[in-house]
């Protein structure tokens, strides 16, 4: 199945590609250079992040080696206003393919159709190849966004079936994006009859910063059991709604390494909260990156998620210290240590969390 997934996608770039080259004005077969014009139009991007982990949960130590990503993507420039993009995570499933297409002459309204990361949460958009965490996301944003930790929704990595309209408005002061999804995740056929609603909002007031908020409104579909949450049941469907609001201010580009082209110093918080039938989850993040000199940065982060807020003993406090060195452009390595503030129900101790990781993008 995944194999033929790929195929169709790549066959219906290639087609797409090769049809909007031929009807290109009225240049006749011996003008055009065929081969350029068709290489120029598709773009492939790529990136792998593995590594190795320690960490001693409940007094039970684990030691071991991970590769997380490997992902590689192309994207087709059929024409000015439309293109296609199809991506596939080779340590799992295929992860996207979709199409936009842009209405307005100006930035003001496109529409996006297919499987793609929705836009609920500040951070669940971002590349984990931007994001400073090698956990990558916040507690509350994995669990909420449908990341994986969330038995009751599956692993999805934050992405969904659906049609999204979004765009720039003030002069890119304002983006917005409005979203009517599946609900149940990737490559998976929508277990009911409800479509969920995602509403986004991003202000602009000056260069680097940023304050967006973001709303989720939906009915789940259970494919697994949660222990903080009994009452639903494999098959139920449940009220599954979210918020979340925050704020992120980078500073102008850190020009003292020659890696990294365009690496700031940054801070981002953000609050979050859900509903998953009549439990509730609320939890929230600060993280910051600070260029320090040549390529290395330091990163910092405070964390808390809450999966039940009715009954005590189901929340967690991440605080975390690393650095990162960029050695060429997109790649870097990371060292990690965060500390684990743990209720009783998910570990019978605090404990401690060493990672390491290497990333190599193109």
């Amino acid at each position: 199945m995944k194999r033929q997934v790929i195929k169709t996608a790549t066959l219906a770039v290639i087609m797409a590609v090769f049809s909007s080259t031929a009807a290109m004005g009225q240049q006749t077969s011996e003008s055009i250079d065929w081969k350029k014009d068709f290489t120029s139009r598709i773009t492939f991007n790529g990136y792998a992040q593995g590594g190795w982990s320690y960490q001693n949960p409940n007094g039970v130590k684990t030691n071991s080696y991970n590769l997380k990503r490997t992902l590689l993507w192309a994207k087709a420039r059929i024409t000015d206003r439309w293109s296609f993009m199809f991506m596939h995570d080779f340590s799992s499933v295929v992860q996207e393919y979709y199409t936009d297409y842009r209405l307005s002459n100006d930035k003001s309204l496109s529409v996006r159709l297919g499987q793609f990361k929705h836009s609920y949460s500040m951070e669940n958009p971002l590349s984990p190849t931007m994001l400073e965490l090698i956990d990558v996301y916040s507690q509350a944003v994995l669990y909420l966004a449908g990341e994986g930790p969330d038995p009751l929704n599956g692993v999805n990595y934050g992405r969904d079936m659906g049609l999204m309209v979004f765009g720039d408005l003030a002069k890119g002061a304002l983006h917005y994006e409005l979203a009517l999804m599946s609900g149940q995740g990737i490559n998976r056929k929508d277990l009911n009859n409800q479509k969920d609603f995602l509403a986004k909002l991003e202000v602009k007031p000056f260069d680097g910063f940023r304050i967006v908020g973001s709303g989720y409104l939906g009915t789940g579909c259970a494919v697994g059991k949660a222990a903080w949450n009994p009452d639903i049941q494999v098959g139920d469907n449940y009220k599954r709604n979210r918020y979340s609001v925050g704020a992120e201010y980078k500073t102008a580009a850190y020009t003292g390494s020659k890696y990294k082209e365009a690496r700031p110093a940054s801070v981002r918080a953000e609050w979050l909260g859900g509903q998953d039938g009549e439990v509730g989850s609320r939890g929230g993040y600060v993280t910051t990156c600070i260029p320090v000199v040549d390529a290395l940065d330091v990163v910092a982060s405070g964390e808390t998620y809450d999966r039940n807020t009715k009954v005590d003993g189901w929340d967690q406090t991440n605080l975390t210290v690393g650095l990162q060195y960029w050695f060429y452009k997109k790649c870097r390595l990371q060292l990690q240590y965060t500390r684990c503030l743990c209720g009783e129900n998910i570990s019978s101790q605090d404990y401690d969390w060493l990672q390491a990781q290497v990333q190599v993008a193109f």
